[in-house]
């Protein structure tokens, strides 16, 4: 009986933290090939599905990325991957800011594969570009800028243990005033309600302190925007699934991130509940 194995291939950007992510699946007991050669990627699965005798490696989880030569590579190795019949192919892309990059850098004094460019800086730039291609073509975005190694875990731990055979979501609140997260796929904009920071006695709170939701959810346009997106909701979840979709994330923004894009997130996690999902919730600035 040939095995169904089911592939992860984790790349993105030098600093970004594919070896945290190759030891968290490990941990998770994966079978990881660190620094996986491009060219071997298809004869590793031919092996992994060549009978009974490889059978224990049924998740397999192959980190690419520290040469440059093999960047160019991965698309088409991927789409061979994909390709062959019985496997099960994810791509994970980690990125984070150039600023973080850097700092990353600077920390550890390591050199960047890239380093014939001028500087770290320009290194970044550069490989940031020959990756684009792959990043397009990615199944999931994970930006660390924000994560420590323990939150990055976490993250990787949420988006990649099953609680059903359907499509994963997460749902993000976020601040525009921090930046738009880079790893969503669809974002909403709820800045046009009422701001609780305006209101005295609820600035101190968040959105996920009673008061604070009941102003959000009593503002009269709040109730027309979100019945609004739960129908649009309804109308694309079931198409992602149908199209084959594994991982959805979906953020909403307020100018802080403290209160309503919370209290909002929140209740469209309750709203994406009633269509047979089981949507997490990730509050990025709610603490800032």
């Amino acid at each position: 009986m040939v095995t169904m194995a089911e592939f992860l291939i984790i790349t993105g950007l030098s600093g970004a933290g594919r070896s945290q992510a190759g030891a968290t699946f490990e941990d998770l007991g994966w079978f990881v090939i660190d620094n996986m050669p491009t060219a071997l990627i298809t004869k590793v699965a031919e092996l992994v599905t060549g009978g009974p005798e490889t059978s224990a490696a049924d998740r397999v989880a192959l980190v690419v990325g520290r040469r440059a030569g093999q960047l160019h590579q991965l698309t088409d190795a991927v789409a061979q991957l994909r390709a062959t019949t019985g496997n099960r192919v994810k791509l994970l892309f980690l990125e984070a800011s150039d600023e973080v990059l850097v700092r990353r850098y600077e920390g550890t004094r390591r050199r960047h594969p890239l380093s014939a460019a001028e500087g770290v800086a320009e290194s970044i730039a550069l490989e940031r570009e020959l990756l684009q291609p792959i990043r397009e073509s990615a199944d999931v975005i994970i930006d660390t800028t924000d994560l420590n190694v323990h939150q990055l875990r976490r993250r990787l731990i949420e988006t990649f243990t099953p609680t059903a055979e359907t499509m994963q979501i997460q749902v993000v609140s976020f601040g525009f005033k921090h930046g738009v997260p880079l790893d969503v796929d669809t974002v909403f904009d709820c800045r046009f309600l009422p701001n609780p920071h305006w209101v005295d006695e609820l600035r101190p709170l968040t959105g996920l302190d009673e008061p604070v939701r009941r102003f959000v959810l009593d503002q009269p346009s709040t109730n027309e925007f979100i019945n609004r997106v739960d129908h649009l909701l309804g109308l694309v979840l079931p198409a992602y699934v149908t199209e084959g979709k594994s991982y959805l994330t979906i953020a909403v923004g307020c100018t802080g991130g403290r209160h309503r894009s919370v209290v909002l997130a929140e209740e469209l996690v309750q709203r994406i509940g009633r269509y047979g999902f089981a949507p997490l919730v990730h509050h990025r600035d709610i603490d800032r």
